[in-house]
């Protein structure tokens, strides 16, 4: 049986992380290349997004994310940038990103915007200057170039691998002509780290951010934030190379990493109200993370434990309890991005269920294997209203409210990730979660772009008009229609901040909380459970299964109840 107890929701200015505005946002990740193509190229871009910026203000949100825009090669769809003060001409120009951001605030969405720090471009000037100016230079300095070993420097400084795969070195050709030095690159060999020692790095960081908060950017969410800095020595990893060597200590998450974000949070507190920062950190254990989220750091963090949880009740609360405790009452909660399969796949695959919370939690939420898709949906629907019920923001990625499965089936040349080709097509990658979105029926591109135009950059299944945004907005029971419910609910019901109070359950299988009077349980098991008798008076809100009989949650499902009394009290 489960047992109650209370967690308690830090209230004052100075504990809360962040700006009240943000500590219970529902905020919508837009990856811009997939979300609306309005010039008929086959890319998504900023005049898509302003068109379809109306559709993400109905559903109930309160911000966007928009992944990388700027000027890049995009070898890595933007993560890779070439110039962090302008737009990418395959997005638009500048005056289309203002009048996205205008276009947002009219309609009460707020605008963040990712910050790429730990690396740019090989295309980046700063880089081929790097390269040009030869050993010793300045310019090298800026990044983490070193000789390499054996006799004639033919061999990496170190045994360290790339997150993509494959060795995190490459050697580049002297101005000479001769093999040289060899620089870091923690993703694809396109994407050179910046080293952070260098003082010119955060001066120029620090201009790129007062350049985006002075067009009206809200805030920024951080990609890579435990990398930035590595260990001084850049010493050999232990645990040796593959995917079995292990967390890599003297790569990631190094001290000097926080007073980053101390001299950023510095440079928000300079704007009214103050510009907000949220880290994608992964890190081995909680209270790293926690360091992360000291009060002149950053507001906020994901906490993606819950992302990777296979299907259990007391695996789903200990991963919300370390949550709550990690992120001071007002955590960073997602259950899918563009990094990893999407939930309904993931939901409807087996899953192990062992203690330990994955090593490689990334790896965790790209698995492979069949699902079942009419389980996934249940449990994906089930998992959303559970998860929009908890204290702190919400981060809902594109297409999860059409309830979009992964797309696995796309023809090898398709594929555009670099995960792809550094593994040698060992690892899919994440191409699959990217497929530009369907907003009709029909036609060549289920409406991402009008009539006429290109195929999509990727492209989409034949099956795909059946998830159409225009269907789904006209059927009560679509994913669509049950995502503006649970926005709607929870913008009604779960404003302020309510405590969590876990309540006691017959079974091992029902998880159950209140916040005020507002109640959420979520029936794990494949079977019907009835409610406790003291639940039998309250009104349901919301089912993410249809009830027929509200005393009896259906199986995989979610309820929302609220008590009436103490709603008026």
């Amino acid at each position: 049986m489960l047992v109650s107890h209370t967690i308690e929701i830090p209230t004052d200015a100075h504990s809360a992380p962040g700006s009240a505005l943000w500590r219970d946002a529902v905020v919508y990740q837009v990856y811009l290349r997939s979300y609306r193509d309005s010039d008929g190229d086959g890319i998504g871009d900023l005049g898509g997004l302003r068109e379809g910026l109306e559709a993400i203000a109905a559903l109930g949100c309160d911000a966007i994310w928009l992944n990388p825009c700027y000027a890049s090669p995009q070898r890595d769809h933007g993560y890779d940038i070439a110039d962090y003060l302008s737009i990418d001409p395959a997005y638009g120009t500048m005056a289309d990103f203002d009048a996205v951001v205008k276009r947002a605030h009219d309609l009460g969405l707020r605008v963040l915007m990712d910050m790429v720090a730990n690396h740019c471009s090989v295309d980046h000037a700063w880089f081929r200057a790097a390269v040009a100016a030869g050993r010793g230079s300045t310019e090298r300095a800026r990044f983490l170039f070193r000789e390499g070993r054996g006799v004639d420097g033919e061999l990496p400084p170190n045994n360290w691998d790339s997150v993509f795969g494959g060795l995190a070195w490459t050697r580049v050709v002297e101005p000479d002509g001769s093999p040289g030095q060899w620089y870091l690159h923690s993703f694809d060999s396109s994407q050179p780290d910046f080293d952070w020692r260098h003082p010119d790095v955060a001066e120029h960081f620090a201009r790129v951010l007062r350049f985006w908060f002075d067009r009206g950017v809200d805030g920024f969410r951080i990609d890579v934030a435990h990398g930035h800095y590595k260990a001084a020595d850049l010493a050999d990893h232990p645990g040796g190379r593959g995917p079995e060597a292990g967390h890599n200590h003297a790569m990631w998450d190094q001290p000097e990493v926080h007073d980053i974000y101390r001299s950023w949070r510095e440079i928000g507190r300079e704007y009214e109200p103050e510009k907000y920062f949220v880290g994608e950190i992964w890190v081995p254990s909680p209270d790293r993370l926690a360091d992360y989220l000291r009060p002149d750091e950053l507001h906020n963090a994901f906490s993606f434990d819950l992302l990777v949880q296979p299907w259990e009740a007391a695996r789903f609360r200990r991963a919300i309890d370390t949550g709550l405790t990690v992120g001071r009452g007002w955590p960073a909660w997602t259950l899918a991005n563009h990094d990893v399969h999407r939930a309904v796949t993931r939901y409807g695959q087996e899953q192990p269920s062992d203690e330990a919370l994955p090593t490689d939690m990334i790896a965790a939420a790209r698995r492979t294997g069949p699902a079942n898709l009419e389980r996934g949906r249940r449990r994906a629907r089930a998992a959303t209203a559970l998860a929009l019920a908890l204290p702190g923001s919400m981060y809902l990625y594109q297409g999860e409210e059409l309830g979009l499965p992964e797309v696995f089936d796309l023809p090898d040349a398709a594929r555009q990730d670099p995960i792809w080709t550094r593994s040698n097509g060992a690892e899919l990658g994440r191409d699959g979660c990217r497929i530009p979105l369907p907003w009709t029926t029909d036609g060549d591109t289920f409406g991402f772009g009008a009539t006429g135009s290109r195929h999509a950059w990727l492209p989409q299944p034949a099956w795909f008009g059946a998830y159409a945004r225009e269907t789904q907005a006209a059927d009560p029971g679509s994913m669509l229609s049950l995502y503006r419910d649970l926005l709607a609910a929870r913008r009604a019901h779960l404003g302020g901040a309510a405590a969590l109070r876990w309540l006691p359950t017959a079974r091992d299988s029902l998880l159950a909380f209140e916040r005020g009077a507002f109640l959420c349980a979520t029936n794990f098991s494949g079977e019907p459970l009835a409610v406790l008798p003291q639940w039998h008076n309250l009104t349901v809100l919301v089912s993410t299964q249809p009830l027929v009989d509200p005393a009896v949650i259906p199986p995989e499902s979610t309820v929302w109840f609220v008590d009436e009394r103490l709603a008026a009290s």
